[in-house]
């Protein structure tokens, strides 16, 4: 089903990566199903993802972290149905998951009780995520296997040590995995662009999931990366298009980054609020569709809670917009040198 409203529509391999299958321009992120901050019903988090697909949605992207397991548990039952040709699954590798009585239920913002996630970037740790993954998603393979939450953002001052397990043990065992046949492709998920860079040149990937870094809001923190990938054939799934809620509604949201958000972050915010309500322009649609322009985006990564939030992702993707309003956006300085429009 192709989306007329983003380019290169499902279907057409126009970008020269080393994915084996064309993936669609929108794809679900399963972070919100597996109750990323308040809990969400099984039933619900089903019908979430049944109207994902109803939307021509076939790309679904999951983690073991999210919900400790539950969003892959609920994504496989919720797929089950499916014919396992029809869509592309990727899910990430480098925490596991642990049994953990008594243990804060949003600890790491899931609401999910007594368990715990833990890092594990070794050979053996690879290994043992991949197959508990595989039993909750309810298949023998995925499409993309991506290394989770590598770099200093995450890890401080033990960020050499997990660097160089990563390039020892963790991407060495992914990339047997994909030649098992295990997976169609490997690379990295994460939320900084310098970790890609530091792997980028040391071990061969296929691709890199960038979270919050090439978004409508900003594209500096991400110039060098998607230039790499662009020249090596890495296909990038840029995640998290409203920077974690702050373009997402009708005004500027309360958070940035998984934070709450500084008032010059919500007064840039509300610039571009005024740039697309002058032009009649959802900032969400503009927001949803802005990364697609770039030569190495392969799809465009939106987390989806509900049935209605499907439906919202899918109008966005089907919007008309004005080529005048990147014109706008441009002239106002609200899109940096780094950005690709029309």
């Amino acid at each position: 089903m192709a989306d007329p409203g983003i380019p290169n529509p499902h279907g057409a391999p126009t970008r020269p990566t080393r994915l084996a299958r064309a993936i669609s321009p929108l794809a679900f992120g399963g972070a919100p199903i597996g109750n990323l901050y308040a809990g969400v019903d099984e039933d619900l988090a089903r019908r979430a993802v049944e109207r994902a697909w109803q939307h021509g949605i076939r790309h679904f992207d999951t983690a073991p972290y999210y919900g400790y397991g539950l969003s892959e548990a609920r994504l496989g039952a919720a797929l089950a149905t499916m014919p396992r040709g029809s869509y592309t699954l990727s899910t990430k590798v480098g925490r596991l998951i642990q049994d953990a009585p008594g243990r804060d239920p949003l600890a790491d913002g899931f609401d999910v009780a007594g368990k715990r996630a833990v890092f594990d970037y070794s050979r053996d740790g690879v290994r043992r995520a991949v197959d508990d993954s595989l039993r909750r998603l309810r298949t023998d393979r995925v499409e993309v296997l991506l290394l989770h939450d590598i770099g200093a953002l995450t890890h401080g001052a033990d960020h050499p040590r997990v660097l160089r397990q990563a390039l020892d043990e963790a991407l060495p065992a992914l990339a047997e995995l994909r030649a098992q046949g295990v997976c169609d492709a490997i690379g990295l998920g994460v939320n900084e662009e310098e970790v890609c860079l530091e792997v980028m040149p040391r071990f061969e990937l296929d691709v890199i999931m960038l979270a919050g870094r090439y978004t409508l809001f900003e594209q500096a923190h991400s110039a060098r990366v998607m230039a790499e990938a662009t020249q090596r054939g890495i296909a990038i799934f840029a995640a998290a298009p409203y920077n974690s809620g702050l373009l997402g509604g009708d005004k500027p949201g309360d958070t940035y980054n998984y934070a709450p958000a500084d008032e010059a972050t919500r007064a840039r915010a509300q610039r571009f609020y005024d740039a697309c309500g002058a032009l009649d322009v959802s900032v969400g649609a503009a927001a949803l569709q802005f990364p697609h322009f770039h030569p190495a985006v392969a799809t465009v990564v939106c987390g989806m809670r509900t049935p209605a939030e499907a439906d919202a992702a899918a109008a966005r993707r089907d919007t008309p917009i004005p080529a005048a309003l990147w014109d706008r956006l441009r002239d106002e300085g609200l899109l940096g040198q780094y950005a690709v429009t029309p």
